[in-house]
Protein backbone atom coordinates (compact mmCIF):
# COMPACT_ATOMS: atom_id res chain seq x y z
CA UNK A 1 0.00 0.00 0.00
CA UNK A 2 1.34 3.43 -0.92
CA UNK A 3 1.56 5.80 2.02
CA UNK A 4 1.69 9.55 1.56
CA UNK A 5 3.50 11.64 4.19
CA UNK A 6 1.57 14.73 5.15
CA UNK A 7 1.67 17.50 7.69
CA UNK A 8 -0.44 20.28 9.10
CA UNK A 9 1.24 23.52 10.13
CA UNK A 10 -0.75 26.13 12.00
CA UNK A 11 1.23 29.38 11.99
CA UNK A 12 -0.61 32.29 13.53
CA UNK A 13 -3.99 32.10 11.78
CA UNK A 14 -2.65 30.38 8.66
CA UNK A 15 -3.03 26.61 8.19
CA UNK A 16 -0.93 24.59 5.71
CA UNK A 17 -2.51 21.16 5.33
CA UNK A 18 -1.10 18.70 2.77
CA UNK A 19 -3.64 15.94 3.34
CA UNK A 20 -5.27 16.20 -0.09
CA UNK A 21 -2.34 17.38 -2.20
CA UNK A 22 1.01 16.51 -0.53
CA UNK A 23 3.02 17.61 -3.58
CA UNK A 24 1.36 21.02 -3.66
CA UNK A 25 2.92 22.23 -0.40
CA UNK A 26 5.02 25.39 -0.44
CA UNK A 27 7.21 23.85 2.31
CA UNK A 28 10.19 21.99 0.82
CA UNK A 29 12.03 20.79 3.95
CA UNK A 30 10.49 20.42 7.41
CA UNK A 31 12.45 19.34 10.50
CA UNK A 32 11.36 18.92 14.13
CA UNK A 33 14.04 18.17 16.75
CA UNK A 34 13.19 17.01 20.29
CA UNK A 35 16.06 16.30 22.68
CA UNK A 36 16.33 15.69 26.43
CA UNK A 37 19.93 16.92 26.38
CA UNK A 38 19.27 20.15 24.47
CA UNK A 39 17.83 23.20 26.27
CA UNK A 40 15.01 23.88 23.79
CA UNK A 41 13.35 21.69 21.18
CA UNK A 42 13.33 23.30 17.76
CA UNK A 43 11.72 23.28 14.33
CA UNK A 44 12.73 24.65 10.96
CA UNK A 45 11.36 24.64 7.45
CA UNK A 46 12.05 26.11 4.03
CA UNK A 47 9.05 28.03 2.71
CA UNK A 48 8.69 28.85 -0.97
CA UNK A 49 8.16 32.56 -1.63
CA UNK A 50 4.82 32.18 -3.41
CA UNK A 51 1.42 33.55 -2.54
CA UNK A 52 0.69 36.08 0.17
CA UNK A 53 1.52 34.03 3.28
CA UNK A 54 4.33 35.65 5.27
CA UNK A 55 5.10 34.23 8.75
CA UNK A 56 6.11 36.73 11.42
CA UNK A 57 8.43 36.50 14.41
CA UNK A 58 6.61 35.42 17.58
CA UNK A 59 3.84 33.71 15.62
CA UNK A 60 2.50 30.68 17.49
CA UNK A 61 3.17 27.40 15.68
CA UNK A 62 1.54 24.00 15.98
CA UNK A 63 3.09 21.12 14.03
CA UNK A 64 1.19 17.90 13.26
CA UNK A 65 2.69 15.06 11.23
CA UNK A 66 1.27 11.89 9.75
CA UNK A 67 0.04 10.27 6.56
CA UNK A 68 -2.66 11.48 4.20
CA UNK A 69 -3.99 7.98 3.59
CA UNK A 70 -3.38 6.29 6.93
CA UNK A 71 -4.64 7.56 10.27
CA UNK A 72 -4.40 11.33 10.06
CA UNK A 73 -2.11 13.53 12.14
CA UNK A 74 -0.24 13.37 15.46
CA UNK A 75 0.76 16.50 17.41
CA UNK A 76 4.55 16.73 17.66
CA UNK A 77 5.28 20.30 18.77
CA UNK A 78 3.85 23.60 19.94
CA UNK A 79 6.34 26.41 19.41
CA UNK A 80 7.00 30.04 18.48
CA UNK A 81 8.68 31.51 15.40
CA UNK A 82 12.06 32.93 16.37
CA UNK A 83 13.94 33.63 13.11
CA UNK A 84 13.07 34.43 9.49
CA UNK A 85 15.76 34.35 6.80
CA UNK A 86 14.36 35.25 3.36
CA UNK A 87 16.22 34.94 0.07
CA UNK A 88 15.10 35.23 -3.55
CA UNK A 89 13.07 32.00 -3.75
CA UNK A 90 12.59 30.68 -0.21
CA UNK A 91 12.36 31.78 3.42
CA UNK A 92 13.99 29.79 6.19
CA UNK A 93 11.69 29.76 9.24
CA UNK A 94 12.84 28.46 12.63
CA UNK A 95 11.67 28.51 16.22
CA UNK A 96 11.64 26.87 19.62
CA UNK A 97 9.36 25.13 22.06
CA UNK A 98 8.23 26.60 25.38
CA UNK A 99 11.61 25.79 26.93
CA UNK A 100 12.80 28.96 25.22
CA UNK A 101 10.72 30.93 27.74
CA UNK A 102 12.58 29.17 30.58
CA UNK A 103 15.91 30.15 29.02
CA UNK A 104 14.78 33.79 28.99
CA UNK A 105 13.49 33.80 32.58
CA UNK A 106 15.81 34.89 35.41
CA UNK A 107 14.75 34.82 39.04
CA UNK A 108 16.26 35.79 42.41
CA UNK A 109 14.62 33.57 45.02
CA UNK A 110 15.54 31.43 48.03
CA UNK A 111 13.20 28.49 48.56
CA UNK A 112 13.08 27.02 52.07
CA UNK A 113 11.78 23.52 52.89
CA UNK A 114 10.54 22.97 49.33
CA UNK A 115 10.64 19.89 47.13
CA UNK A 116 12.34 20.02 43.75
CA UNK A 117 8.91 19.62 42.14
CA UNK A 118 7.51 22.63 43.99
CA UNK A 119 10.47 24.76 42.89
CA UNK A 120 10.03 23.64 39.28
CA UNK A 121 6.32 24.45 39.35
CA UNK A 122 6.99 27.96 40.66
CA UNK A 123 9.72 28.66 38.09
CA UNK A 124 7.50 27.37 35.28
CA UNK A 125 4.69 29.65 36.46
CA UNK A 126 7.02 32.65 36.37
CA UNK A 127 7.96 31.75 32.78
CA UNK A 128 4.29 31.40 31.80
CA UNK A 129 4.41 27.62 31.22
CA UNK A 130 1.80 25.11 32.28
CA UNK A 131 3.03 22.01 34.13
CA UNK A 132 1.75 18.56 33.18
CA UNK A 133 3.79 16.64 35.78
CA UNK A 134 6.27 17.73 38.45
CA UNK A 135 7.18 14.92 40.83
CA UNK A 136 8.46 15.92 44.27
CA UNK A 137 12.01 14.55 44.24
CA UNK A 138 14.43 15.84 46.88
CA UNK A 139 13.22 18.08 49.70
CA UNK A 140 15.71 20.93 50.15
CA UNK A 141 16.11 22.78 53.46
CA UNK A 142 17.06 25.65 51.16
CA UNK A 143 17.60 26.04 47.45
CA UNK A 144 18.90 29.33 46.05
CA UNK A 145 17.86 30.43 42.57
CA UNK A 146 20.14 33.25 41.46
CA UNK A 147 19.89 35.50 38.45
CA UNK A 148 23.21 34.39 37.00
CA UNK A 149 21.51 31.33 35.50
CA UNK A 150 18.20 30.97 33.72
CA UNK A 151 15.20 29.17 35.17
CA UNK A 152 15.89 26.34 32.73
CA UNK A 153 19.44 25.79 34.02
CA UNK A 154 18.18 25.66 37.61
CA UNK A 155 15.52 23.14 36.59
CA UNK A 156 18.18 21.13 34.77
CA UNK A 157 20.31 21.01 37.92
CA UNK A 158 17.31 19.86 39.97
CA UNK A 159 16.60 17.16 37.39
CA UNK A 160 20.21 15.95 37.56
CA UNK A 161 20.21 15.78 41.36
CA UNK A 162 16.86 13.97 41.52
CA UNK A 163 17.51 11.64 38.57
CA UNK A 164 14.56 13.10 36.64
CA UNK A 165 13.89 14.01 33.03
CA UNK A 166 12.94 17.56 32.08
CA UNK A 167 11.14 18.23 28.81
CA UNK A 168 8.21 19.93 27.06
CA UNK A 169 5.29 17.85 25.76
CA UNK A 170 3.87 18.41 22.25
CA UNK A 171 1.04 20.48 23.77
CA UNK A 172 3.55 22.85 25.38
CA UNK A 173 3.27 21.59 28.97
CA UNK A 174 6.33 20.87 31.11
CA UNK A 175 7.27 17.45 32.50
CA UNK A 176 9.64 16.89 35.44
CA UNK A 177 9.67 13.22 36.44
CA UNK A 178 11.67 10.04 36.88
CA UNK A 179 11.89 7.78 33.83
CA UNK A 180 10.77 4.22 34.47
CA UNK A 181 10.03 2.02 31.47
CA UNK A 182 8.47 4.54 29.09
CA UNK A 183 4.95 5.85 28.69
CA UNK A 184 4.71 3.99 25.37
CA UNK A 185 7.01 1.30 23.98
CA UNK A 186 7.64 1.41 20.21
CA UNK A 187 8.96 -1.75 18.52
CA UNK A 188 11.75 -1.56 15.93
CA UNK A 189 12.28 -4.87 14.16
CA UNK A 190 15.25 -5.53 11.88
CA UNK A 191 14.34 -5.78 8.15
CA UNK A 192 10.92 -4.33 8.89
CA UNK A 193 11.22 -0.97 10.66
CA UNK A 194 14.97 -0.21 10.78
CA UNK A 195 16.47 1.84 7.95
CA UNK A 196 19.83 2.29 9.69
CA UNK A 197 21.28 1.76 13.16
CA UNK A 198 24.36 3.14 14.91
CA UNK A 199 25.37 2.00 18.39
CA UNK A 200 28.19 3.18 20.68
CA UNK A 201 29.49 1.29 23.70
CA UNK A 202 31.84 3.22 25.99
CA UNK A 203 33.36 2.51 29.41
CA UNK A 204 31.71 4.20 32.39
CA UNK A 205 33.12 7.54 33.50
CA UNK A 206 33.26 6.23 37.08
CA UNK A 207 32.07 3.34 39.22
CA UNK A 208 31.75 5.23 42.52
CA UNK A 209 30.01 8.57 42.94
CA UNK A 210 30.29 10.71 46.06
CA UNK A 211 28.02 13.75 46.32
CA UNK A 212 28.77 16.47 48.86
CA UNK A 213 26.97 19.45 50.30
CA UNK A 214 28.48 22.33 52.23
CA UNK A 215 26.38 22.74 55.39
CA UNK A 216 26.08 20.80 58.69
CA UNK A 217 22.30 20.39 58.27
CA UNK A 218 22.70 16.61 57.99
CA UNK A 219 24.12 16.37 61.50
CA UNK A 220 22.93 19.54 63.27
CA UNK A 221 19.39 19.92 61.94
CA UNK A 222 17.78 21.72 59.02
CA UNK A 223 17.93 25.10 60.74
CA UNK A 224 21.71 25.02 60.30
CA UNK A 225 21.45 24.94 56.50
CA UNK A 226 23.00 28.43 56.16
CA UNK A 227 26.14 27.48 58.06
CA UNK A 228 29.36 26.48 56.34
CA UNK A 229 31.07 23.39 57.72
CA UNK A 230 34.50 21.77 57.65
CA UNK A 231 33.01 18.34 58.43
CA UNK A 232 31.19 17.12 55.32
CA UNK A 233 30.31 13.67 56.66
CA UNK A 234 26.78 14.76 57.55
CA UNK A 235 26.01 15.89 54.00
CA UNK A 236 27.78 13.23 51.99
CA UNK A 237 26.20 10.45 49.95
CA UNK A 238 27.80 7.71 47.90
CA UNK A 239 26.79 5.03 45.42
CA UNK A 240 28.66 2.25 43.62
CA UNK A 241 32.27 1.14 43.84
CA UNK A 242 35.45 1.56 41.81
CA UNK A 243 36.88 4.67 40.15
CA UNK A 244 35.72 7.74 42.07
CA UNK A 245 33.76 10.74 40.77
CA UNK A 246 33.13 13.64 43.17
CA UNK A 247 30.18 16.01 42.83
CA UNK A 248 29.95 19.01 45.14
CA UNK A 249 26.66 20.89 45.09
CA UNK A 250 25.76 23.58 47.66
CA UNK A 251 22.09 22.55 47.50
CA UNK A 252 22.86 19.07 48.92
CA UNK A 253 22.55 20.09 52.56
CA UNK A 254 21.40 16.74 53.98
CA UNK A 255 22.70 13.19 53.86
CA UNK A 256 19.43 12.01 52.25
CA UNK A 257 19.67 14.59 49.46
CA UNK A 258 23.32 13.73 48.82
CA UNK A 259 22.55 9.98 48.70
CA UNK A 260 19.71 10.54 46.22
CA UNK A 261 21.96 12.69 44.02
CA UNK A 262 24.82 10.16 44.12
CA UNK A 263 22.50 7.34 43.01
CA UNK A 264 20.99 9.52 40.27
CA UNK A 265 24.39 10.54 38.88
CA UNK A 266 25.67 6.95 38.94
CA UNK A 267 22.56 5.70 37.13
CA UNK A 268 23.09 8.35 34.45
CA UNK A 269 26.74 7.30 34.03
CA UNK A 270 25.81 3.64 33.62
CA UNK A 271 23.03 4.32 31.11
CA UNK A 272 25.34 6.37 28.91
CA UNK A 273 27.64 3.39 28.34
CA UNK A 274 25.26 2.07 25.65
CA UNK A 275 23.59 4.55 23.34
CA UNK A 276 22.78 4.96 19.68
CA UNK A 277 20.56 6.22 16.88
CA UNK A 278 18.01 4.36 14.79
CA UNK A 279 16.40 5.69 11.61
CA UNK A 280 12.96 4.52 10.55
CA UNK A 281 10.16 5.62 8.26
CA UNK A 282 8.25 8.53 9.76
CA UNK A 283 6.69 7.68 13.12
CA UNK A 284 5.23 10.85 14.65
CA UNK A 285 3.85 8.86 17.60
CA UNK A 286 7.33 8.56 19.16
CA UNK A 287 7.81 11.15 21.90
CA UNK A 288 10.17 12.09 24.69
CA UNK A 289 9.23 10.01 27.71
CA UNK A 290 8.78 6.89 25.57
CA UNK A 291 10.90 3.78 25.08
CA UNK A 292 11.82 1.64 22.09
CA UNK A 293 12.36 -2.11 21.87
CA UNK A 294 14.80 -3.45 19.27
CA UNK A 295 14.11 -6.93 17.87
CA UNK A 296 15.71 -9.51 15.57
CA UNK A 297 19.15 -7.89 15.56
CA UNK A 298 22.22 -10.08 15.05
CA UNK A 299 23.71 -8.81 18.34
CA UNK A 300 21.27 -10.29 20.82
CA UNK A 301 22.39 -7.92 23.59
CA UNK A 302 20.67 -5.13 21.64
CA UNK A 303 17.30 -6.90 21.50
CA UNK A 304 15.97 -5.12 24.55
CA UNK A 305 14.35 -1.95 25.84
CA UNK A 306 15.93 1.51 25.52
CA UNK A 307 14.97 5.01 26.62
CA UNK A 308 14.14 7.56 23.92
CA UNK A 309 16.51 10.49 24.42
CA UNK A 310 15.90 12.41 21.20
CA UNK A 311 13.53 12.40 18.24
CA UNK A 312 14.09 14.12 14.89
CA UNK A 313 11.28 14.11 12.34
CA UNK A 314 12.07 15.26 8.82
CA UNK A 315 9.92 15.57 5.71
CA UNK A 316 11.41 16.55 2.36
CA UNK A 317 9.99 16.34 -1.14
CA UNK A 318 13.03 14.34 -2.23
CA UNK A 319 13.39 11.77 0.59
CA UNK A 320 9.93 11.67 2.15
CA UNK A 321 9.28 11.26 5.89
CA UNK A 322 11.89 9.81 8.26
CA UNK A 323 12.24 9.69 12.03
CA UNK A 324 15.60 9.39 13.82
CA UNK A 325 15.49 8.23 17.43
CA UNK A 326 18.41 8.72 19.80
CA UNK A 327 18.35 6.13 22.58
CA UNK A 328 20.32 4.88 25.56
CA UNK A 329 20.28 1.90 27.90
CA UNK A 330 17.74 1.51 30.69
CA UNK A 331 18.87 -1.70 32.41
CA UNK A 332 22.54 -1.57 33.35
Amino acid sequence: MLIKPAYKLTIGRKVIDTTDEPKASIVTDLRVSLDLDTPADSFSFQLGNVGTFKPQREDDVKIELGYADNGGFTDVMTATVETLEPNLTTTHVAGFSGADALLRTFVEQTYESKTAGAIVRDLADRAGLEVATAEDGITFPAYVVDGRRSAYLHMQELAELCGFDLYIKPDGQLVFEKFLNGKTVHVFEFAKHVVSLDVARTPPLAGLVEAWGESPAGSQGENSWAWVTTDFSGSRGSAGSGALLLRERPALRTREAAATAANAILTNIKRRTLRGNVVTIGRPQIKLGDAIRLRQLADDSLNTLFQVRSVTHRITKLKGFTTTVGFRAINT
